[in-house]
């Protein structure tokens, strides 16, 4: 059970105000109140100050639960989750969607149930527990297909993709992955289906199928450079790489990662230039060039020690070593 913070003093005194009926200025000052409160989080949210911002959301939900804004209610949960799993507080973040798909259940918004389950459906394929999450994304999709709702349908098809892939049925991830494109296209979000593509992508490299695997990784890259949709740009060029490596194209390989570290330092992101001087050191150790794969090698640590990532670079110090001990130095 969510454990709500204490109010502030204006916050007490409007909804005390509020036992009063027909106030409807007292109304107006507890909704104005709680807007600022829930603007304030996601601004402390976008800062990294994720439990700063767990604390205005919770009292921003309190006014809310006074005034019966379930809508209001419903928007809150939907935030505190995305916080909580920041802070790896996974059991809350379930909770607060939980509740959020209840309130969207009670006030028949189907839409919101649909995008309820399938957050749930995400954080227990998170968790690990991608059959759990399976059964969610059906329940989404029964909703979806009851009320036509388009959006649902890819988002809902395309997630079943991933917990099926989970579960290692690639094959059957496919079909879920192009049922879910069908949908995508039809409602013109861009970064939806370049998402859904590199999903595609991954399944296709899973099954060893490399023709298939280019194809639909570069079509995912295609999409998200013109949409501008760096994230999935990168995983597009991180998929082409891996394919391109498994069947000996190095050169076609190096010049993806060279757009990728070009990206990563226009991004002005550390984690991804760590990701991408990784990548070059395993791809010159795959050509046995150990001292330059060494050199890409501690340069990723570098950027770990900068960034206070201790578990990268103790993974990374392991990696260096067995460099050490291939090149027999």
């Amino acid at each position: 059970m969510l454990l709500l913070s204490p109010m502030t003093a204006s916050a007490v005194d409007i909804t005390e105000q509020l036992h009063h009926p027909f106030n409807r200025s007292a109304l107006q000052n507890a909704t104005d109140e709680a807007d600022k409160l829930l603007h304030l989080g996601e601004q402390q949210n976008q800062q990294g100050y994720w439990d700063k911002a767990v604390e205005s959301w919770l009292q921003a939900l309190e006014i809310y639960h006074f005034i019966g804004d379930f809508k209001s209610q419903g928007l809150v949960y939907d935030f505190l989750s995305r916080s909580y799993i920041q802070l790896g507080r996974f059991k809350q973040a379930e909770d607060a969607l939980r509740r959020r798909l209840a309130i969207a259940r009670d006030i028949k918004d189907f839409q919101g149930q649909i995008f309820g389950l399938n957050n749930i459906g995400t954080l227990l394929l998170q968790k690990g527990e991608p059959t759990a999450a399976f059964q969610t994304f059906t329940e989404a999709l029964e909703i979806a297909r009851f009320v036509n709702n388009i959006e649902g349908k890819g988002l809902t098809l395309s997630n079943l993709g991933l917990a099926t892939a989970r579960m290692g049925d690639y094959n059957k991830a496919i079909t879920f992955y192009e049922n879910a494109l069908n949908f995508r296209g039809q409602i013109g979000d861009s970064i939806a289906e370049a998402n859904t593509l590199n999903n595609l992508g991954d399944a296709y490299q899973a099954i060893g199928n490399y023709q298939q695997t280019i194809g639909t990784y570069g079509s995912a890259l295609r999409i998200a450079k013109a949409c501008g949709d760096r994230m999935n740009e990168l995983r597009a060029i991180d998929g082409l790489v891996a394919a391109h490596s498994s069947v000996g194209l190095y050169q076609r390989a190096f010049d993806l990662l060279k757009e990728r570290l070009t990206l990563a330092q226009e991004l002005h992101s550390l984690p991804e230039e760590l990701k991408s001087f990784e990548s070059y050191a395993d791809l010159y150790k795959q050509l046995g060039y150990y001292p330059t794969a060494r050199n890409f090698c501690q340069r990723a640590i570098r950027l770990a020690q900068i960034l206070k990532d201790n578990k990268k670079e103790v993974l990374l110090l392991d990696k260096l070593a067995q460099m050490m001990k291939g090149s027999g130095e």
